[in-house]
């Protein structure tokens, strides 16, 4: 049996688009070739580029607003560094949320002031600081929407005038926001999107070309927006897999959609952490993620038990990160509903069994 896959990224696609996806590695459109061997300039793969692009602005509702879609390399990492590169010119503010945000804190204080508006870090980022005052000064405000290692989301988002930055690897495509809010978006496909390989930024043109610094041609936005992300060789097979994966969103009805069944994934893991006695979670409940649940076992006696049900289960990738310990189920947008059940079902075994 497929097993049930929480994994926290590389994470869990829609079967049917691992299908045809496996399907184009052998045979894309029938032409009797790969889609990994054939040019990332013919007609074919342009098509799966314009497509992709017109999938996200349509399923986040950004069409006609301004935005251009680039698919980059480099992960979200390389997006700490340019951010900062095409956007700091002298101070930029930072929700320091989790080791995400604490990494692209670091990058951007190579490009100029930076000014940390707030932080959880103190208390193992645990929660997310609010009520913070971000300057009005900043080129830009960057933040975190969710934090895959400690199990955090923003529920809300400040205020801001100036530029609004946003690293939305874990959880883009998930719930329904304004996007319009934010000028620049950016997330590694491998959390909630697609395979290990692209990186996807969604940005208002209109906030480039305001630093004084030369950017070098490969972290120059510009430049890629230029070359409709062809600068150089993209990530084809990636971009593929996320074209098919944002057309599986679409055809199941969009974010709103979705946004149902990951509230009622994470409402059935959560009352179970908050019921069982034998198991604690490790976020505050007011910003418990609805992409990463995060728990630990209250007798550390029975983790081994506990492990081996799971593996019983079909249960994969629950493992905490290293830094914290614990378990974390990922729910992405293609686990199913009866997935978390099953995990449920194992939580509820331990407790039945050790009374």
């Amino acid at each position: 049996m497929k097993k049930h896959n929480f994994s926290a990224g590389p994470c869990i696609l829609p079967e049917e688009v691992l299908k045809k996806a496996s399907e184009a590695v052998l045979n894309f459109n029938d032409d009797n070739l790969s889609l990994i061997e054939i040019s990332h300039r013919s007609k074919p793969f342009v098509a799966v580029m314009e497509k992709a692009k017109s999938l996200v602005l349509e399923l986040l509702q950004l069409e006609n607003k301004g935005y251009k879609v680039l698919f980059l390399q480099g992960g979200a990492s390389t997006q700490f560094l340019m951010t900062a590169y095409n956007l700091l010119n002298k101070k930029a503010a930072y929700l320091n949320t989790g080791t995400w945000a604490d990494k692209a804190i670091k990058e951007a204080k190579l490009f100029g002031e930076l000014v940390e508006v707030d932080s959880s870090k103190s208390d193992s980022f645990k929660y997310i600081p609010k009520g913070y005052q971000i300057p009005v000064d900043a080129d830009y405000f960057h933040c975190t929407s969710n934090n895959t290692i400690f199990g955090t989301q923003m529920k809300e988002f400040p205020e801001f005038d100036g530029v609004n930055v946003c690293d939305m690897s874990s959880d883009i495509f998930s719930r329904q926001l304004d996007f319009s809010k934010f000028d620049l978006i950016y997330a590694g496909a491998q959390k909630n999107m697609g395979p290990a390989g692209t990186t996807l930024i969604v940005i208002k043109e209109e906030i480039l070309g305001k630093v004084e610094r030369v950017i070098p041609s490969m972290l120059d936005y510009q430049n890629h927006i230029d070359k409709e992300s062809m600068f150089n060789t993209p990530s084809v097979f990636a971009i593929y897999v996320s074209m098919l994966n944002l057309e599986w969103l679409k055809d199941l009805g969009g974010i709103p959609f979705i946004e149902k069944v990951n509230n009622k994934k994470a409402a059935l893991i959560y009352n179970e952490i908050d019921r069982n006695p034998l198991f604690e979670g490790f976020a505050a409940k007011e910003d418990r993620s609805t992409m990463n649940a995060t728990f630990t076992l209250t007798d550390e006696n029975l983790k081994e038990t506990f492990d081996s049900l799971c593996k019983e289960a079909g249960i994969n990738g629950i493992n905490g990160h290293r830094s914290v310990g614990g378990y974390r189920a990922s729910m992405y947008n293609a686990l199913p509903l009866y997935s978390v059940q099953a995990l449920v079902d194992v939580m509820q075994d331990l407790e039945k069994n050790n009374k």
